[in-house]
């Protein structure tokens, strides 16, 4: 264990240039030794639906269906304590599942809040069908979810590409939605206007071209500061790899890469009619498919502060929350801090 602690350490010096296809951000690092090859060389694999791979609390299965194929979306529900105060959805982001909620999901249980933690259709622990994904889809199969456990009305928290499942979700079932929580969502700008048109063929190429170091320093470029514990976002990605199912595992990766190129929402934001907060790391710099974009594109792209400010604008009942020397998603960089901000605007009257 002292061994592997010591690798993590070392690694978490790296420099933070991504490779990897669906996103990239940029944050101001120093040039750092090559880190060790693999952490994981001796882990076991992991199958599709990450059967192995531990979560925060316990799954249920919500059986439903994606482009006309049978589908499992598995969830946490998670009951509040005390005083009952409503049911929060959750939405993950495209490189993450919904046990990185974790320390969310225990801030708001123990605030009175019962807590839906689905892993979309093509995310996690649910199934990925060869299919053509949108965003519509996973909002009406998490509508679909809600239905079945007899619940008419939640709050809703997402953050990255799940802020644009989010906003979908929200436009398409307003009378469901009483709140809703950005957290540096992705799609507060319209990368179709400089980031071109990918093929399936070439993004696939790169993702299976796709390494521990390059996935390391991909993910490392949404945090200001590394730390040892974000080793678990880079371990279930390389055990994956390290199975049979990582071509089906990469090719759902690059469709649910076309969803967000291709359904841009930043459109929809001033037709949001609910109390909407806008958590917003200043240090957030992430571009969606940065790569492909002229150099001089990306200049303008992924100012977070700025997004923020914009969206906030754009939005009829919006209050933003900046959270200084934060990155991409708070919820894991200052789990107390997201969980203090979020339950002072579910609970109020606003």
């Amino acid at each position: 264990m002292n061994s592997l602690l010591k690798k993590i350490g070392f690694i978490c010096s790296a420099g933070a240039l991504s490779l990897l296809l669906v996103s990239c951000a940029h944050n101001e690092q120093a040039s750092k030794p090559t880190p060790p090859a693999s952490l994981y060389a001796d882990a076991a694999p992991l199958d599709l639906r990450l059967s192995k791979w531990p979560y925060p609390y316990p799954l249920k299965e919500f059986k439903t269906s994606l482009q006309g194929q049978p589908a499992s979306m598995m969830y946490m529900d998670v009951a509040g304590l005390g005083k009952q105060k409503g049911v929060v959805v959750l939405f993950h982001g495209k490189n993450f599942s919904s046990d990185y909620w974790a320390p969310t999901i225990a801030g708001l249980s123990k605030a009175g809040y019962r807590v839906i933690a689905p892993d979309q259709i093509g995310f996690g622990k649910s199934s990925k069908p060869d299919v053509a994904y949108h965003f519509d889809d996973l909002a009406a199969n998490t509508q679909a979810l809600l239905k079945s456990l007899n619940i008419q009305r939640v709050s809703v928290i997402a953050n990255s590409m799940g802020g644009m499942v989010g906003v979908r979700f929200a436009r398409l079932y307003p009378q469901t939605v009483q709140k809703l929580v950005l957290e540096n969502p992705l799609g507060l700008e319209d990368y179709s206007k400089d980031i071109p048109p990918q093929k399936n063929e070439d993004l696939l190429k790169l993702e299976m071209a796709q390494t521990e170091t390059s996935y390391r320093r991909f993910l490392q470029t949404y945090f200001p500061v590394w730390q040892p514990s974000y080793e678990k976002f880079v371990e279930v990605y390389v055990r994956v790899q390290k199975g049979p199912d990582y071509p089906a595992y990469a090719k759902t990766s690059v469709l649910t890469y076309q969803m967000i190129a291709e359904k841009p929402v930043v459109n929809d934001l001033p037709q949001l009619k609910m109390p909407v907060l806008l958590v917003i790391g200043q240090k957030d710099r992430t571009v969606f498919g940065r790569r492909f974009a002229p150099p001089e594109a990306v200049k303008s792209l992924g100012n977070f502060p700025e997004l923020g400010k914009k969206a906030q604008a754009a939005i009829p009942n919006a209050k933003l929350v900046p959270i200084e020397n934060v990155g991409h998603v708070p919820h894991v960089e200052v789990p107390d801090q997201f969980v203090k901000i979020v339950v002072e605007f579910l609970n109020s009257k606003s």
